[in-house]
């Protein structure tokens, strides 16, 4: 019967917290949902920070369903 020789998994500690992505918190690898990965993520950060990145379509069916998409916060007065 043959022995099969199992080599013990080699485990670095060369990674750390401050290694880690801002956005998926991702050490070895990002989340596919990372905005660095996903350019649809990507642009979903971009309008939120700057609405003038909204696309046109984005922006008329905003406009269909009432929504204004501004860097403006409006708030209504709760009555």
């Amino acid at each position: 019967m043959a022995v099969q020789h199992q080599h013990p998994s080699i485990h670095s500690n060369q990674y750390s917290a401050d290694s880690a992505c801002a956005h998926c918190d991702g050490v070895i690898r990002h989340e596919p949902w990372c905005m660095t990965q996903n350019d649809s993520v990507q642009y979903a950060y971009q309008v939120i920070s700057d609405p003038s990145h909204l696309s046109r379509v984005d922006r008329l069916i905003l406009h269909a369903l009432g929504a204004a998409w501004t860097a403006k916060r409006i708030l209504r007065k709760l009555r």
